[in-house]
């Protein structure tokens, strides 16, 4: 099936919606006309016959008709499409004008006051019959007057020629204007499609400008205008991201083609031969560990991570974790302090995991001799898990920044073991937001704290 043009579709809309207001007008006016001309036409028959009562009104015998013929002559014959007949009391005939007009036997007898008409030999003709009044006893009985209303017919054929032939060319130039217009009207769209044609990943950063677009559609031109700065934004993210992937890990791959070849470059016995591999093997792990979170974030990002539906205690939770960082915390001095209780509905092991990073993030930055307070607070609709350490505050633009993957406040830093490569926050916000969560950060006056808020349970 053809599927036409925006710009064809508005222009046949147009040429049908004038096509339709020309129609209901001419119908309109052809019923006026015919029904203006109709009205006229019995009002000269009116007159004639009222003219014509006044004369016959009285007249009694045939002397007084004949005196009377020629005033009768004189009104009804004058009018060259004008024909008339008065009848006796018998319905014989004893006037007519002209004599050569032949009235047909079926409208001999009409009914009186009402108009009728016919058609013969290509002629129209309107009749119209009228009783004499009985005021004074006359010989004639009925006056029936029959006008040629042919001229009206033709008028109304050619009048109608050239209605059909106005329509069709009032159609043709409302078609031409409509599309004009609509091409016009369009051209806001055409510059959206140039624009979305022209659309490259070096020029994502193009607008199109709303001012010289129409008020209509300038809601789309401004949501496509944001879609670009979506792309914009996500295509940055990407081109940093893959960047961010290449630097973590030609660290790693240099430093095992570097040892090998040091270690191929000599003979040499078999405790530097492990030794080797021991050191590439701490390499290994920290590529395999970085590609594990690279396709865990992939899966959140395609929506496949589907975490388990089990009620947690998060003291006992966070309780164990605490455990496991106590000897940690214990040698740099900083103390652990739990307090609140809560549930929530999810995965263990995957809260397990974020939670994990929060604390290690929060022991990596506190100062010796402080607390790293975790708070959880159950509320009406849920449950709040805040980790908060006491360091140096974070610069507040990258508050926004701190849960993108390989974002560091200093990029020139590398803080942590071998296993730190940036992606931890970035995993945390991951499986907060699969247990229908959410993260954020807030730092001042020496106090960084890390807030994880998740639906209450039914």
């Amino acid at each position: 099936m053809k599927r036409y043009s925006l710009t064809a579709r508005m222009s046949m809309m147009f040429m049908l919606g004038v096509i339709t207001v020309l129609i209901a007008a001419g119908l309109s006016f052809h019923a006026l006309a015919k029904h203006h001309f109709k009205m006229l036409d019995q009002q000269i028959l009116d007159e004639k016959i009222a003219s014509a009562q006044h004369i016959l009104n009285g007249i009694q015998s045939n002397q007084q008709f004949i005196s009377a013929k020629p005033q009768l002559n004189a009104l009804l014959g004058a009018h060259e499409d004008l024909a008339a007949f008065i009848f006796d009391h018998d319905g014989k005939v004893i006037f007519s004008a002209p004599k050569s007009f032949i009235l047909p036997v079926e409208y001999q007898d009409p009914p009186s006051q009402s108009m009728f008409e016919w058609a013969e030999d290509g002629r129209l003709y309107r009749g119209l019959s009228a009783d004499i009044p009985v005021e004074i006893q006359s010989i004639a009985q009925t006056v029936l007057l029959v006008i040629d209303v042919t001229t009206h017919q033709n008028f109304f054929e050619m009048l109608q020629r050239w209605f059909w032939l106005g329509l069709v060319l009032s159609a043709l130039m409302s078609a031409v204007l409509g599309y004009l217009v609509a091409r016009s009207g369009l051209e806001p769209l055409r510059q959206v499609t140039q624009t979305a044609r022209a659309m490259s990943a070096r020029s994502l950063n193009d607008r199109i400008p709303l001012e010289p677009v129409p008020q209509e559609l300038q809601e789309l031109v401004s949501s496509f205008n944001e879609m670009l700065s979506r792309l914009d934004d996500a295509f940055t993210r990407l081109s940093n991201f893959s960047a961010d992937i290449a630097h973590e890990l030609r660290t790693p791959v240099s430093n095992l083609v570097t040892h090998t070849e040091v270690v191929l470059s000599q003979q040499r016995n078999i405790e530097s031969y492990q030794e080797n591999l021991y050191s590439n093997l701490e390499d290994l792990n920290k590529m395999s560990r970085m590609i594990d979170d690279m396709l865990f974030l992939a899966k959140s990002d395609n929506g496949l991570i589907i975490p388990k539906q089990e009620t947690i205690e998060l003291n006992g939770l966070v309780g164990k974790l605490l455990e496991y960082y106590s000897l940690l915390a214990d040698e740099l001095g900083i103390q652990l302090h739990l307090t609140g209780n809560g549930y929530v509905l999810g995965d263990r092991l995957m809260l397990d995991r974020a939670i994990s990073n929060l604390l290690s993030n929060a022991l990596r930055y506190t100062p010796p001799g402080k607390v790293i307070s975790i708070v959880i607070k159950s509320a009406a609709r849920a449950v709040t898990l805040t980790v908060a350490n006491p360091g140096e505050a974070i610069n507040p633009d990258y508050l926004d920044k701190l849960f993108d993957r390989f974002f560091r406040a200093d990029p020139a830093r590398r803080e942590g073991g071998p296993s730190n490569a940036g992606l931890g926050l970035a995993i945390t916000r991951s499986v907060v937001e699969a247990h229908k969560g959410k993260i954020w950060c807030s730092s001042k006056q020496g106090l960084t704290s890390f807030f994880m808020e998740f639906p209450i349970p039914d």
